[in-house]
């Protein structure tokens, strides 16, 4: 089986993490959390020459989910994801943009499909383990790739921090149980992208991230 790629794309003021995951050989690929900025995201697309065939989204966020509808009816995909518990959040992505500001930039999303704890996302043969990972968000999940030893950990956790949980379903304690029931137990050599700033390992975090030690 081929290389799978990693291509990141901040977009928006929000400086999210908008990642694009390429089969190298086929070109085939999904985009995970378009979060906006569409038209930076499908020049990308163009770019890695990638043949999109889903979004797949970790949470509702405006950040994370606020571009999905519109890159969704550019290129004629499914989106997928996140948990169900997450429906209010994705049902009031335009409130969440006037609250800070943008009005008229997103739109409501419904995704196609809702995710739970231990079903199978795929990508040119790359199968991906859903883990459903509340805390930052009632729905939140995560996408693990074990023979890559690669994890998408959305907003759960980060290089040197953890999601915030201050923001509408927030759970400080449920955050940090999923991390240490569902992320840590991956195993330390597994390497993840986060949501914003660089990503990390799990053995890093484990041993020196604050919030954990």
């Amino acid at each position: 089986m081929s290389r799978l790629l990693a291509e990141i794309v901040p977009v928006t003021p929000f400086q999210q993490n908008c990642c694009l995951l390429i089969d190298e050989a086929t070109r085939a690929g999904v985009v995970v959390d378009p979060g906006g900025d569409v038209d930076r995201i499908l020049a990308a697309i163009d770019r890695m020459g990638a043949d999109i065939g889903a979004i797949w989204l970790t949470h509702g966020h405006i950040d994370h989910a606020g571009g999905a509808m519109d890159l969704k009816d550019a290129l004629g995909v499914e989106i997928v994801g996140p948990n169900r518990a997450d429906a209010s959040l994705l049902g009031r992505l335009e409130d969440q943009a006037r609250m800070f500001g943008l009005p008229g930039a997103v739109r409501n999303c419904v995704p196609d499909r809702w995710l739970d704890e231990g079903e199978i996302v795929s990508v040119a043969g790359h199968d991906f383990a859903v883990l459903h990972t509340p805390g930052h968000s009632p729905g939140h999940v995560v996408f693990y790739q074990k023979e890559a030893a690669f994890l998408h950990a959305g907003d759960v956790l980060f290089a040197g921090s953890i999601g915030r949980t201050d923001l509408p379903g927030g759970d400080h304690a449920a955050l940090l149980n999923s991390i240490r029931t569902k992320l840590l137990p991956l195993g330390d050599e597994v390497g993840f992208i986060c949501g914003h700033g660089p990503g990390s390992r799990l053995g890093v975090e484990r041993r020196t991230n604050p919030f954990l030690v």
